[in-house]
């Protein structure tokens, strides 16, 4: 059967019959323009009733329901919490969990959602790697806080969600300074140097120790038919949502 709503499921995760994981798109909710369709962000000015309405269709989607979900309180910071239940986590950019029926919710519009599982020992993370974030450290601390619930960076599969690409994040030099010179873009045609957020993530996920990486070609900025972009809609737009849970 097609999917309930164009969500994209990861393949590096395709083995794991437990694991209701997906990264959503723009597509299949009930907000109106300029947060068509299905934002899931409440930070947003869109009616908080649709936004509820398409949490609900997602989770759902995913077969577990909306009351599952946790949601990171995002800050474009690097701290990461293990949590056991529901709710929303202010000033969090990182979650980790043990538990069953919880649905770790990481919210994204050029960002990256990086979603992780070690199946062997039942440990979930779900991380926000913006620019700042990854800079700060996100991703390994977010390994690091699963490795602290028993999971092992060796059995580790992490997924980076679609994103701003290389060929669209243009930057200052001094977030360009930010980064080591392997992940700085500069061409003679443009006039300042951009940034290849993807590869940063991977970089930092494989020194990390996690081998199985799945990096979502898609740029965020580029189809704007599919995803929402807060660069490329000006700020006014949606927010996607990168979740990962097990099924109770």
């Amino acid at each position: 059967m097609p999917d309930p709503l164009p969500l994209r499921r990861p393949a590096v995760f395709a083995d794991v019959p437990d694991l209701a994981v997906a990264f959503t798109t723009r597509r299949g909710g009930v907000s109106r323009p300029p947060f068509a369709t299905l934002n899931l962000g409440l930070s947003t000015a869109d009616d908080p009733a649709a936004v509820q309405e398409n949490r609900r269709r997602v989770a759902a989607a995913l077969g577990l329901p909306a009351a599952a979900l946790a949601i990171a309180g995002q800050v474009h910071g690097a701290d990461v919490a293990s949590v056991s239940g529901p709710g929303l986590y202010p000033g969090l950019d990182g979650l980790v969990t043990r538990a069953r029926g919880v649905l770790l919710c990481i919210s994204a519009a050029d960002c990256a959602a990086v979603l992780l599982a070690d199946p062997e020992a039942g440990v979930i993370g779900a991380c926000h790697a913006g620019w700042r974030g990854t800079v700060a450290g996100i991703v390994p601390n977010t390994v690091a806080a699963m490795e602290a619930l028993g999971a092992r960076p060796a059995r580790m599969r992490a997924y980076v969600s679609p994103c701003i690409s290389a060929e669209r994040f243009e930057v200052g030099e001094e977030v360009a300074a930010a980064f080591a010179p392997a992940f700085v873009r500069r061409n003679a045609t443009w006039p300042r140097p951009h940034v290849d957020l993807k590869a940063a993530i991977r970089a930092h996920l494989e020194a990390a120790g996690v081998e199985a990486v799945d990096v979502d070609p898609a740029c965020t900025m580029t189809d704007t038919d599919t995803f929402f972009s807060y660069r490329g809609e000006q700020g006014q737009t949606g927010r996607m949502m990168g979740v990962i849970g097990w099924r109770p």
